[in-house]
């Protein structure tokens, strides 16, 4: 699954995880493919499995998207 980077950080930081978040920016590309990048994900802690929730069509990132919009 391919997913930005942006949400890797969001992901990140709601865990509480800034310091990750912040050298993750700066180590991570613009798009993460989930299958090809498992060695860079778990550097920063992350279980690739976990984030198939966040992205693709029906993800909770995309059932978020306009939520806090007004």
């Amino acid at each position: 699954m391919q997913l930005d980077k942006s949400t890797i950080l969001g992901y990140l930081k709601n865990l509480g995880h800034h310091d990750d978040a912040t050298k993750a920016e700066a180590e991570l590309p613009d798009k993460i493919d989930t299958d090809k990048d498992t060695g860079l994900l778990s550097k920063f802690g992350i279980d690739p499995s976990m984030l198939s929730k966040l992205g693709g069509t029906g993800g909770l990132m995309d059932k978020a998207k306009g939520l806090f919009d007004r």
